[in-house]
């Protein structure tokens, strides 16, 4: 639940919230208030943000309330003015005429708003802890329109247009419908692309190049490949699900698996089936043991809880869903730790198939879908590489807005391309931050290394001083074995059990508190003990240790520092102590060495360049110049049917037609619809355009379709 003043813009969802939701909501700022802190709950789920990044705000809103106020964010506004920019989409109204409607498409300031993710989140991907499950690998299958659809499409983009519903078989709209026309067409968009008799089934007929035909000639493929490992499939569809004794998609591919393919039907089978909990387990062991071949459901049955992963090689998807969450739940089912087949007889692979109509909105929503997730994840990642994500104009609330519509249904490329041109992009700036991320690691370890060595030559030189001087010291009997000419405070003479003694003496009652005290010497050097505290259990632990002091003043000890129960070998404990100076040398310089291996790798990282730095300059160019093709090919769109008042105002384009061309298709309009010719600058036509500054913010210029060079505004014209 929010409050704003933003009850017309679209891609905010239900700002209403539901009853579970406050409730959860007087739990925390309950558990909050009694606190006094923010981090009153833990939140556990793999989607945390399933869909839009409108969804953070209320993350924010439950578990950082003080954070939020203490940045002078107190409402949903106040937070979608700093990281949210609105944009204006184009509809026709009831009376047929332009108007605008506004959505929350771009956000900016993301790294901002990851590392504020960040704060409250505890991210761990399959891949961080280890866990063993095939990769996903993504197959785009392309497939052409057949000619029912080709003649449909041309209905749709002038239905989008015009408003008259009888152009697809049905009444005309009413005024609630009227408001709810894009989506309308979206939807019908969508139920053409998946077969033409989801809008008619007595109308229209069956294809051989229509989905269903082309995805039952693939699950046919895979099942023919690994028939012997009894490989198994899910398709995916929310649209047409199985209906008994109704037409459906389901049913059809079935159809011509068993009849043109030879599967038998009992080896297909489709999730709706299960009316229990026992029969959809039931289907699920019949998966996993490979009497069920072929799985179809939809991604609310079929997306979640379903461990059938055990023989799984491919995953289709008939549609897209609306989600990012949604397609991931759905992969899900076969790219998932215990898939047994993949794992041993395709590489650890998963085959997912994608089927998009060309000239459909297929192919153009997955990419934004591709998109938002790649966003989602470098987000929780905290490792974006672009400081502006571009949402799309698309939802299951209000389809999508009528330019980009009838643009990608007219032919025309562009945006499909500009998707997948920025999918490109944000994964090179990811790479570049990655490649910037680990240069300054480098330059840090290397700083570090060489910190590590310094102070390590100067330990050995601390080291060779007292050894030196040990050695110009110490007395040896007529074989060569060292004196141990050792004095103790309070012991007359250096007879090994009275030394003993009074070191066990030390040992069990001397308090220093954790200071050095003098006790004797050993050829000059100081012999100390220390009292050591430490807690453990409730309860206080002392420990005295002992140490001989070198003129370095470094604390050599032996044992750890323990005196031994039997007297001898405590009053050998300080030269035992001293003659471990030559190891502790030889430690020092073999520390060096093995860091010093790192040094020369080090170094070639901070000397070199990133290699991409030019072709990321050359696809930034090109998204800005498609950018502008774009707005060039859409703007006549957006103002083509205004009233012939408002077009004497405008910047008009070329003759009004669709042309679906191999790179562009321009919608404009007829000369004689404008009552003025375009105005000529130079022999060459002037356009509106908005190409986007950083962070989403557009500037506008007029530009010149030979020079792109900024005109100047004139009477008759405006932006």
């Amino acid at each position: 639940m929010f409050n704003t003043r933003h009850d017309r813009v679209a891609g905010l969802g239900n700002s209403e919230g539901s009853q579970r939701a406050l409730n959860m909501l007087f739990a925390l700022r309950t558990i909050q208030e009694r606190t006094g802190r923010d981090l009153g709950a833990t939140f556990l789920s793999g989607t945390t943000i399933s869909n839009s990044l409108t969804e953070l705000y209320l993350l924010f809103k439950y578990l950082r309330p003080k954070e939020l106020e203490r940045q002078g964010i107190k409402t949903f506004d106040a937070w979608a003015a700093i990281f949210a920019k609105k944009t204006t989409d184009y509809e026709f109204s009831v009376t047929n005429e332009i108007v605008q409607k506004e959505r929350f498409r771009y956000f900016i300031k993301v790294p901002e708003l990851a590392a504020f993710y960040s704060e409250i989140t505890d991210y761990r991907t399959a891949k961080d802890i280890g866990i063993d499950r095939p990769e996903k690998s993504e197959i785009m299958h392309n497939i052409p329109p057949t000619p029912q659809q080709e003649e449909f499409i041309a209905k749709l983009v002038e239905f989008a247009r015009t408003g008259d519903a009888e152009l697809l078989g049905r009444l005309p709209l009413s005024e609630s419908e009227e408001k709810a026309k894009m989506l309308i067409a979206t939807d019908y968009a969508r139920k053409m692309s998946l077969d033409m008799r989801m809008i008619d089934p007595e109308k229209y007929d069956d294809h051989i190049d229509n989905k269903a035909s082309h995805c039952a000639a693939q699950i046919a493929q895979y099942y023919r490949k690994y028939d012997e490992q009894k490989g198994t499939q899910f398709v995916f569809s929310d649209l047409g699900t199985y209906k008994p004794g109704e037409w459906n998609p389901y049913s059809e591919i079935k159809r011509k698996l068993v009849e043109d393919h030879g599967i038998p039907a009992n080896e297909i089978r489709f999730i709706q089936e299960a009316k229990t909990d026992k029969a959809r387990k039931a289907m699920i062991e019949g998966m996993n043991q490979g009497n069920i071949r072929v799985l179809f459901g939809s991604t609310s049955m079929l997306g979640t809880g379903v461990n059938a992963q055990k023989r799984a090689v491919a995953v289709h998807h008939l549609d897209t869903p609306w989600r990012p969450s949604d397609l991931q739940q759905r992969d899900g089912r076969a790219v998932r730790k215990g898939n047994e087949v993949a794992k041993l007889y395709a590489d650890n692979k998963v085959d997912v198939i994608i089927y998009a109509v060309e000239k459909s909105l297929d192919s153009y929503k997955f990419n934004l879908l591709h998109n938002k997730q790649l966003f989602i994840e470098q987000l929780k990642n905290n490792r974006l590489g672009s400081r502006t994500i571009d949402e799309g104009s698309m939802d299951e609330k209000s389809g999508m807005n009528f330019s980009e519509y009838v643009a990608i249904l007219s032919g025309n490329t562009d945006l499909l391309e500009k998707a997948k041109l920025e999918k490109k992009i944000t994964a090179l700036e990811s790479e570049r931050q990655a490649f910037s991320r680990s240069k300054w690691t480098s330059e840090t370890k290397l700083k570090d290394i060489r910190n590590t060595t310094e102070s390590n030559n100067q330990i050995i030189d601390r080291l060779k001083a007292d050894w030196d001087i040990f050695n110009s010291r110490v007395q040896v009997d007529s074989e060569g074995n060292r004196l141990n000419h050792i004095t103790l405070n309070g012991v007359d003479g250096s007879d090994p059990k009275n030394i003993g003694a009074r070191l066990s003496e030390y040992a069990e009652k001397a308090r220093t508190q954790n200071s050095d005290f003098n006790i004797g010497s050993l050829y000059g050097f100081n012999i100390v003990v220390k009292t050591e505290s430490s807690a453990s259990d409730l309860f206080e632990m002392t420990q005295n240790r002992f140490f001989i002091i070198g003129e370095s003043g470094i604390h050599y000890s032996h044992n750890n520092g323990k005196i031994a129960e039997d007297p001898m070998l405590a009053s050998m404990n300080f030269l035992n102590a001293l003659d471990k100076i030559p190891k502790l040398i030889e430690k020092y310089i073999s520390d060096n060495e093995k860091v010093a291996k790192d040094i020369p790798v080090l170094e070639s990282v901070l000397s070199s360049t990133w290699k991409k730095e030019d072709e990321l300059k050359e696809l930034k160019t090109e998204l800005s110049i498609l950018d502008r093709k774009i707005q060039l090919s859409l703007k006549p769109i957006e103002q083509g049917e205004q009233h012939g008042e408002q077009q004497q105002e405008q910047v008009i384009g070329q003759p009004h037609q669709i042309i679906p061309s191999a790179t562009a298709s321009v919608v404009s309009r007829e000369p004689s619809q404008t009552g003025r010719q375009s105005e000529n600058f130079g022999q060459s036509i002037a356009y509106a355009a908005q190409p986007s500054k950083a962070d989403g913010e557009p500037s506008t210029h007029i530009y010149s379709e030979q020079s792109y060079q900024p005109l100047p505004q004139s009477k008759g014209y405006k932006l």
